[in-house]
């Protein structure tokens, strides 16, 4: 992000950390898009392009019908639609201090928003591909209801989680840049070892535990209980302790890699 993008005129100490970083995350997610024709479309034209050729060939050339009783279109952009926000949100977050370098050698500015920034910057793009997805749902008589709601649950685990990473991730960024390429190769394998594009249910059930070490799939999983299977997050309490657990840990190591490298980040940026 170039300096012609001025950030909202807020200070820190006008306004909680949450506020301006939700405000440079909405100026953040304008200006990706800032400059080409359909604008913020692409916000919205990108995921559904992955879900129809994902749909297409799973169900048009594989021919898979339906799952547990799903059309396979609503169970596939049930776990694909947390998939793409974590995906979003943590390959973001690796570049919130590079893309963000002229406040970072800001003395006044608070740059441990900046991580936050790209989480929700990839929030205010899931919260409208959501509407699409609510609307393709109603549209085939499939209206969630009521189990709607755990929706934003599993979004804050998934935003949560995701913050963690952004801390550890962008801090280690600056000195190493491979990360990034890391943090790519590690979501590719991760959207086929979790069970997003498949079954879990078709692998023997003792190797079930081994995918749900995997805190991400604790969202898809989430996800697809609230938008088709109708039970409630509590119903699995240590599934739920699991998660928060592993995500806590994250949260933490990543904010105390990030504070002890932050007297660094100004001298190499």
């Amino acid at each position: 992000m170039s300096k012609n993008h001025a950030v909202p005129d807020n200070g820190a100490g006008r306004a909680s950390k949450l506020e301006l970083a939700l405000g440079l995350g909405i100026n953040d997610f304008k200006t990706r898009f800032a400059g080409s024709f359909l604008g913020a479309i692409w916000a919205l034209i990108v995921p559904m392009v992955t879900v129809l050729m994902y749909w297409f060939v799973f169900q048009i050339a594989m021919g898979s019908d339906q799952v547990d009783g799903h059309p396979f279109v609503l169970w596939l952009i049930a776990g694909l639609t947390p998939w793409m926000f974590f995906q979003e949100a943590a390959q973001s977050g690796c570049d919130a201090l590079r893309s963000y370098s002229y406040l970072v050698k800001k003395v006044t500015f608070d740059i441990e928003i900046l991580p936050m920034v790209k989480v929700m910057s990839a929030f205010v793009a899931h919260l409208g591909f959501l509407v699409i997805v609510l609307i393709l749902y109603t549209a085939m008589g499939r209206f969630p209801g009521l189990w709607l709601l755990q929706v934003l649950y599993f979004s804050f685990c998934l935003a949560f989680l995701t913050l963690g990473m952004a801390y550890l991730t962008s801090a280690v960024t600056v000195f190493f840049q491979d990360m990034r390429q890391l943090v790519t190769v590690g979501i590719q394998v991760g959207t086929w070892i979790t069970p997003i594009l498949w079954q879990l249910d078709r692998l023997p059930a003792k190797y079930h535990w081994l995918f749900r070490l995997n805190p991400v799939n604790y969202a898809v999983e989430g996800y697809r209980d609230a938008l088709l299977y109708k039970s409630w997050f509590w119903e699995r309490p240590r599934y739920m302790l699991y998660f928060w657990c592993v995500a806590i840990v994250i949260y933490v190591a990543g904010v105390r890699v990030f504070r002890k490298l932050r007297p660094h980040f100004a001298d190499v940026l």
